[in-house]
């Protein structure tokens, strides 16, 4: 794994956006392009957008979906997640399969005048089980906690967070994909960063 983490960027979110999880100055940039997840000892961690990623055994990825097309922020497990903005809450539900999401929050905000879906993956259920579609959210407001190995999908615990621009169907949300599929999809699930700020 290696460290690109600039700790004079940390924490520095476009005006107006609350970081979704408060990193501390130890979290480290994850290089997930090898055949499997690096060991570390590291707590913190953050997993790139757009990186084309070997770690996809699964079933559910059909041995070709590789493009990862969200961000993933890597915290003990009961981390707390926070509404970046204001907006309200679109789906809630859990994504069941093997390597799938296992608690799932989706919450629907406008972006630079759009509108915009942001789903929270990975997540604990009973950090979520109380939202109902349409509950407001404020912005900075704690919407859910990273969920356990357990009930995530079986990845280690993480929050993976992706936008898109193209309303979900109920409380999932594809976030791999094929390295063709990706040409289009980026333009339907923008770099996170756009909320998130420059946290690599």
């Amino acid at each position: 794994m290696k460290s690109t983490w600039n700790s004079a960027l940390r924490g520095i979110t476009p005006a107006g956006y609350h970081p979704v999880v408060a990193l501390p100055k130890e979290a480290v940039v994850s290089d997930l392009s090898g055949e499997v997840t690096p060991s570390t000892d590291q707590a913190w961690t953050i997993g790139r957008y757009d990186e084309a990623r070997g770690i996809y055994s699964q079933p559910l990825f059909g041995g070709d979906r590789v493009v990862h097309l969200g961000i993933d922020i890597g915290g003990p497990a009961g981390t707390a997640v926070h509404a970046f903005t204001s907006g309200t809450v679109f789906a809630v539900g859990i994504n069941s399969a093997n390597g799938d999401y296992g608690p799932t929050l989706i919450t629907e905000h406008i972006v630079n005048n759009r509108a915009v879906w942001a789903l929270h993956g990975h997540l604990s259920w009973n950090s979520i089980e109380h939202h109902c579609e349409g509950d407001k959210i404020t912005t900075g407001q704690r919407i859910a906690q990273i969920g356990e190995e357990a009930e995530n999908g079986g990845w280690p615990p993480h929050l993976h967070f992706q936008l898109s621009y193209a309303r979900p169907k109920g409380h999932d949300m594809r976030g791999v994909f094929t390295i063709e599929e990706a040409v289009e999809a980026r333009l339907v699930h923008p770099d996170p960063r756009i909320v998130l700020g420059t946290i690599y």
